[in-house]
């Protein structure tokens, strides 16, 4: 009977040694995997920071497919953004997207997306990145002001402008153009209204040598061509002018290239946002 004692004490003692052993293998790989994941989280966060607080390295990396990637935009002074992104940066970086950040960034051992969403805007997100989502997953993500096709804008009516007539600014603005007949074959313009403007708007398109009288047109679009108003005479360049009967209203003249992507011809395309860039990791 002892012996059978004996023998149940140790099966019993021996199973609570497994269970124990068990127990802490389970503890020790959680206090690894949770390392593992703050090292990760450490490193993502000190990535999402670097990209939209540098331009990048050299400032023209995303044309040479080289370098140090870099999101954040300068301004016409030759001035950084801190915390902002350019989205031809962005959709260039989504171009080779593993070299520069699965690889260089994180030494190919992390795996990520990055996603751009304006804040209240018309404007879609925007995602780069890998898809195949994989194990421990998280997200960081950062307040940024970002720009989509605001290098295409050549006058914004929320600022002072020039004027050829004798309008009164508090009641009007005004913004005007140089432009060659050479311009008009590689290149569209459009006066740009923010749909709450719309039909609330006239406006007359002149220039400076008026042959005969312009009068004020109902915007009744938030995209008016401007190419067919513009009168060259017998030149080969003309100052335009845009009238607006709105003292600074949510307008602007832009020039984009032909056959330009007709779904993005809207303000909010055109000016800066309020955006979130967000970045998922996993393994």
């Amino acid at each position: 009977m002892k012996v059978i004692e004996v023998s149940i004490v140790l099966i019993i003692v021996l199973m609570i040694f497994g269970f124990v052993l068990t127990s802490a293998q389970h503890q020790t790989e959680k206090a690894i995997t949770a390392v593992e994941i703050n090292n990760m989280e450490k490193l993502t966060s000190e990535v999402i920071d670097n990209l939209i607080n540098n331009p990048g390295v050299p400032d023209n990396w995303y044309e040479k497919d080289k370098g140090t990637p870099g999101l954040a935009i300068i301004n016409e002074e030759g001035q950084v953004i801190p915390n902002s992104v350019s989205y031809a940066k962005l959709i260039e970086l989504g171009v080779n997207y593993d070299e520069m950040i699965y690889e260089k960034s994180f030494s190919s051992k992390i795996h990520t997306s990055m996603e751009l969403r304006p804040y209240e805007s018309s404007i879609s997100s925007v995602k780069i990145g890998e898809w195949e989502e994989g194990d421990s997953i998280f997200s960081i993500s950062r307040l940024v002001k970002c720009d989509f096709y605001k290098s295409y804008v050549l006058k914004d009516f929320q600022s002072e402008g020039k004027c050829n007539k004798h309008h009164s600014q508090k009641e009007n603005s005004c913004n005007y153009f140089k432009i060659f007949k050479g311009n008009l074959k590689k290149s569209d313009y459009y006066l740009l209204i923010d749909d709450n403007e719309k039909y609330d708007l006239s406006y007359i398109v002149d220039t400076t040598r008026v042959v005969k009288d312009k009068y004020w047109q109902t915007a009744d679009s938030n995209v008016i061509y401007l190419n067919d108003e513009i009168e060259f005479y017998d030149d080969t360049s003309a100052v335009v002018f845009v009238h607006l009967d709105e003292p600074h209203p949510n307008a602007l003249i832009v020039s984009v290239p032909k056959f330009f992507e007709e779904d993005f011809l809207e303000y909010d395309y055109f000016r800066t946002n309020d955006c979130e860039l967000i970045i998922t990791a996993w393994y």
